[in-house]
């Protein structure tokens, strides 16, 4: 049987992601684990960026962790991460870019050796999270009652703060219990690597 595979770094939130999704979907899966700066032959051979993650199907080699969960909702249509509705689609697009640009785009200056950005972008990070809390004050998901990948993209950021050594004020509860309620999932339980699973949340 065709099993498909997955080039994961078990630290990195893209790759983490991308196991949600494949969770979510119920799907057979390979996971080849990459550590960071580690040579591997076989994704360099795949990947002329060697990076992860990296999604083999058969002959199709896709990689950028939004490509690969995009074509797996499309590919796999059951149940649905993306809504029907064009215009709530069109939405969804619009807050997973926000998440990729305000979020996932400060990961860098978090783990940055310099300690005045690692801070400064701690605080962003913080505040941009803060931002958005009208999001979770009557909705059971961050956009609506069904999971999306909004959700599969918020997990692995909301799981490793504190490992960024970020700890959300007392006000931030309604996010607290999102967080909750997507760390209870089956296909986020059964797909953290062994890193994941050493991490403390301030659940």
């Amino acid at each position: 049987m065709h099993v498909m595979t997955l080039y994961s770094n078990p630290e990195c939130p893209q790759s983490h992601r991308v196991r949600i999704v494949l969770g979510e979907k119920d799907l057979t899966f390979k996971v080849q684990d990459i550590q960071n700066n580690e040579r591997n032959e076989d994704l360099i051979s795949l990947n002329p960026n060697h990076s992860t993650p990296t999604f083999v199907d058969r002959n199709l080699v896709l990689y950028e962790s939004r490509v690969i969960m995009e074509y797996l909702d499309e590919r796999f249509p059951h149940p649905p991460l993306m809504p029907v509705d064009p215009v709530v689609r069109a939405k969804t697009r619009m807050v997973l870019h926000y998440i990729e640009r305000d979020l996932y785009g400060l990961l860098n200056d978090i783990g940055s050796s310099g300690e005045k950005k690692s801070s400064q972008a701690k605080a962003q990070f913080k505040n941009n999270l803060m931002s958005a809390m009208d999001f979770f004050q009557s909705k059971k998901y961050f956009l609506g009652e069904d999971f999306s990948l909004i959700d599969c993209s918020m997990a692995p950021l909301l799981w490793r703060l504190p490992f960024y050594n970020i700890t959300l004020p007392k006000n931030a509860k309604p996010l607290i219990s999102y967080s909750e309620k997507i760390f209870d999932r089956k296909s986020f339980q059964e797909n953290l690597s062994d890193f994941e699973q050493e991490i403390n949340t301030f659940i």
